[in-house]
């Protein structure tokens, strides 16, 4: 039988699917300078919307980037707290041409709601603030547990702030553990908790060769190509089959026990309808000998994402650029450490720098990988949770993206985090026409409010 709470929570469907199209409708994009005043914007009708339903010492924290939102409720005497995290920043809404309805103007279509973060994160965070809402109306203006909330608006450009607040006032996020809801089920209606977060390094290698641009006709044959270089370079950092050739690259990789490969044998995944439908490609790359969930998920892995520089207008303009840029990631598994390994790789490219070249290697910020175990009591009270919702055992699954602050709540809080997230891997992160299921927002909601009172008990 459903809880007062979850009744509340059902019986205000429409109202809480209204004020997330509300927040939607910001166009909170952390890396463009021009929508500075629209992320405050965010950040501010966040705090607005804690402090109604219940929160106290709500506050929007400045920082040296976008804000931080913070609020508490700390009276459950003898309970656990449980540190609330999200994201309320996206990422830019590029390429505008290929949504179907505009990306700041939430639209529903065949039981999704589309708009740029839907799923990642606005709808996801917001689950939690409805679900917390649900428990004040039900529980007499009390929780079952202590929650503290930060919200936080830079993590699509890194996270610098909230890592600093971190380090700096971890005081105000003392807790038991963290809630974070930035992953995905398995498959639709398979309840599912992330365990294992790859982890990343974003760099950026910087080419420089003549000291200006140059014509190609006067110059060709005699200046150095910066791009050329870039590109001779990159050519040296995988082989054909997708082994890193980084020099003790892969000495720290640990592999994944027996048993969670066995487990992940037995995940609902056909590879066909992966590649076709997640993918959309000919055929899938990567080392040979590994699955296509371990080479995701337990493999690290070197990717390019862009080279800006030089001429890319219309037309033609036969120029040698004087400096080009490459930006190039990195996944890592345990037990790699970032520094390390970007010092390794580091070296390595300035080893290929060809003649005439000057390389300058940037480190733009990196985290580390997160293995959380499944026996510790908070894990095991979302599994029971997640069942009295989805009528089915939960399982355990790794990522291959990164969550810089689950390492940071490890590191500097000394907390674990239950990663319980209601996003679906056709949602289109960071990708034109975005999408939140609403089933999944709705049941996600009802998810966090069995989880608090589980652990209220």
């Amino acid at each position: 039988m459903p809880s007062v709470a979850v009744d509340y929570a059902r019986q205000n469907h429409p109202r809480f699917l209204d004020e997330l199209k509300t927040l939607l409708r910001i166009p909170s994009v952390s890396t463009l300078p021009e929508h500075k005043a629209d992320v405050l914007k965010a950040a501010t009708w966040l705090g607005e919307q804690l402090k109604r339903i219940g929160l106290e010492n709500v506050e929007v924290i400045k920082t040296a980037g976008h804000p931080l939102v913070y609020g508490d409720w700390l009276h459950a005497a003898g309970k656990p707290t449980c540190l609330c995290y999200g994201h309320y920043d996206v990422q830019p809404p590029d390429p505008l041409d290929e949504w179907e309805s505009p990306p700041f103007e939430p639209a529903e279509r065949n039981g999704n709601l589309y708009a740029r973060g839907a799923v990642d994160d606005k709808g996801q965070m917001f689950i939690h603030i409805k679900a917390l809402e649900s428990l004040f109306k039900a529980h007499g203006g009390k929780l079952p547990i202590n929650v503290r909330v930060i919200l936080e608006g830079e993590e699509e450009v890194g996270g610098e702030q909230i890592e600093k607040f971190v380090h700096e006032r971890g005081d105000r996020l003392k807790a038991d553990f963290a809630l974070v809801s930035d992953t995905e089920l398995f498959a639709p209606d398979l309840p599912t908790l992330c365990v294992g977060l790859r982890g990343m390094i974003y760099t950026e290698i910087e080419a420089r060769g003549a000291k200006t641009d140059l014509h190609s006709g006067m110059y060709g044959g005699a200046a150095p190509n910066p791009f050329v270089a870039l590109a001779q370079v990159i050519a040296q950092l995988k082989d054909a089959s997708g082994h890193i050739l980084i020099p003790g690259f892969y000495d720290a990789v640990k592999a994944p026990s027996q048993d969670e490969l066995e487990t992940w044998r037995h995940l609902p995944f056909d590879e066909e309808h992966y590649r076709l439908s997640e993918i959309g490609s000919t055929r899938l790359t990567g080392e040979p000998g590994y699955s296509v969930l371990e080479r995701t998920w337990a493999r690290p892995t070197l990717d390019v994402h862009g080279m800006p520089g030089g001429f890319t207008g219309a037309g033609a303009k036969t120029v040698i650029p004087a400096k080009a840029v490459a930006k190039v990631s990195m996944r890592l598994v345990p037990d790699m450490d970032p520094h390390k390994a970007f010092a390794q790789y580091k070296s390595y490219v300035e080893s290929l720098t060809p003649p005439g070249i000057t390389l300058d290697v940037r480190l733009i910020h990196c985290g580390d990988p997160i293995i959380i175990g499944t026996n510790n009591p908070y894990i095991q009270a979302a599994t029971r949770a997640l069942k009295q919702v989805w009528k089915k055992d939960t399982v355990f699954v790794r990522s291959g993206g990164s969550i810089p602050i689950v390492g940071d709540f490890e590191r500097h809080l000394k907390i674990p985090s239950v990663m319980m997230g209601f996003g679906l891997p056709d949602d289109n992160l960071h990708a034109p026409n975005e999408k939140f299921h609403l089933a999944n927002f709705y049941r996600g909601i009802e998810s966090v409010i069995s989880f608090f009172e589980e652990l209220g008990k």
